[in-house]
């Protein structure tokens, strides 16, 4: 199976991996009213509840989490919810509310756990027209669960993500994983961007994707990137992962096109970035503002990172 695009035209979006043409990932994504409660069963998957836009209340196994959520995707960080697989949960929206549900099918179990946003690690990554900001929510070495990956990817208009094109469908220990991974998309001010997936001589495909609000582009193998942020419309993406092997984000880049990163050194991050500082504040070009989430242990902070990886 190939790569595809996935227009969800303002619905709310059902993907389970079979749906997607993948074996591992898989996304929901729930529009909601204040006070609406919806109640689901994870069997053989581990999910995280993230919220787009507003917040709402996850009880799982006992335990609840309120999550104060946030205005929008381009309003900073959020905090966030695991749920183990074969659990029973109960969501309540506080407000009108949008959430994501990005899950993995898994082996183990493990405890139902609250993610605050104050201690989710934001990173600049590239330099020039390649500078985005990432939350590493539930990145490998962030978050513990059992094969589920995800962050999140700001891009100022105008500029590139997920770029070099890189991949990770390939078992090359120390250098490549296979993670298969889906993107979904917000764009800003109902602005539009776009979506490269290219394949590799023994398995070919050519995606060109516009996307919008809503939209998915499903990856279950090739070279993938950039992702592509018109001028004047801000580019929101998260990316969800999981594959049969190691828990790590292990890519390689485009042979062809890898030499790009060798630039950056001489160039400093877009001053439109941080986008946003942790909690949500705005911040200046070259400050992070403090965290109201923020705890003294695990300070939510910006970390910049000229090489980047794949986000």
């Amino acid at each position: 199976m190939n790569a595809r695009h996935i227009r969800a035209s303002g619905r709310d979006l059902l993907l389970a991996p079979a749906d997607a043409g993948l074996s591992r990932c898989g996304l929901r994504v729930l529009s909601m009213a204040a006070g609406q409660v919806r109640r689901l069963r994870t069997t053989g998957e581990e999910m995280i509840v993230l919220p787009l836009a507003g917040g709402c209340e996850v009880t799982c196994d006992g335990h609840r989490f309120g999550l104060d959520g946030r205005a929008s995707v381009f309003g900073g960080v959020t905090d966030f919810a695991y749920l183990p697989r074969a659990a029973r949960a109960e969501i309540r929206s506080v407000g009108d509310s949008r959430l994501a549900l990005a899950s993995a099918r898994c082996e183990r179990r493990l405890e139902p756990r609250y993610g605050p946003a104050g201690q989710v690690p934001v990173e600049l990554r590239g330099a020039g027209c390649c500078s985005r900001q990432v939350h590493n929510f539930a990145a490998a070495d962030v978050f513990g669960a059992d094969r589920l990956i995800a962050v999140e990817v700001l891009t100022p208009g105008g500029n590139w993500s997920s770029y070099p094109p890189h991949k990770h469908d390939e078992n090359v220990p120390g250098e490549e994983a296979v993670l298969e991974e889906i993107y979904y998309f917000e764009v800003a001010r109902g602005g539009i961007g776009y979506q490269r997936v290219y394949g590799t001589p023994g398995r070919p495909q050519d995606l060109l994707a516009e996307v919008r609000t809503g939209d998915v582009v499903t990856i279950p193998h090739g070279w993938h990137g950039p992702s592509m942020a018109a001028p004047g419309y801000d580019l929101y993406y998260l990316n969800v992962m999981a594959g049969p092997g190691e828990r790590a984000w292990l890519f390689r880049d485009d042979p062809a096109h890898a030499w790009v990163r060798d630039t950056w050194a001489a160039q400093p991050a877009d001053p439109r970035l941080p986008m946003t500082g942790p909690g949500g504040t705005k911040a200046g070009p070259n400050e992070t503002k403090d965290s109201p989430n923020e705890t003294k242990d695990s300070p939510n902070e910006t970390m910049t990172r000229p090489g980047g990886d794949g986000g």
